[in-house]
């Protein structure tokens, strides 16, 4: 097995096409895809849920391989609403999956991310591999997800214990994510 070093870092204007085409090239051949993903995060970095810092790239050798952003929603109900984070997407060129990338990415994130402030992330993904990595159904909390996918498919994460024990609502996600 080669080994190679993972540099990440926080995304700068000068990497934004090589990480459209990155995405483009990761989900090419993701069953449960639009294809779309690198238009949403085209969106979002000029969005209100934008945070910079959460926003990063993997490189080997000078070359960006893998990309994740990390952007603001909210869980909302009648009387109240909680900050929290959506992590989507996270991207890896096909030739370097499998390799941990896509975990160091995360667990950079997570890092970045309690140092922010921010105490939970939501998402839609793989049910077998985001569980690595301390995410666990989201229909454990009181928290409802608004759109119709499988259970499994939807988790979340405590940046800081117990963050989510008392949150009740719905997620709303920015209105990018619905462009």
């Amino acid at each position: 097995m080669s080994t190679f070093t993972i540099n990440i870092r926080q995304e700068t204007p000068l990497d934004h096409a090589a990480v459209f085409e990155l995405i483009e090239q990761a989900f090419a051949n993701i069953e449960y895809s639009d294809h779309k993903e690198q238009f949403l995060v085209e969106r979002l970095r000029k969005s209100e849920a934008f945070v910079p810092e959460l926003s990063l790239v993997a490189e080997v050798d000078g070359a960006i391989v893998g990309y994740i952003l990390v952007s603001k929603l909210s869980i909302k109900n009648q009387t109240s609403s909680v900050e929290s984070l959506a992590l989507a997407p996270v991207a890896v060129l096909p030739e370097f999956q499998q390799k941990g990338i896509g975990g160091q990415l995360i667990r950079k994130a997570h890092i970045i991310a309690q140092e922010l402030g921010f105490k939970s992330i939501i998402l839609l993904g793989h049910a077998e591999y985001y569980p690595k990595f301390g995410y666990q159904a989201l229909h454990t909390f009181s928290i409802t997800y608004p759109f119709d996918v499988p259970k499994e498919n939807v988790m979340a994460i405590e940046l800081e214990k117990g963050s989510l024990s008392n949150v009740f609502g719905m997620v709303e996600y920015p209105k990018e994510f619905l462009e």
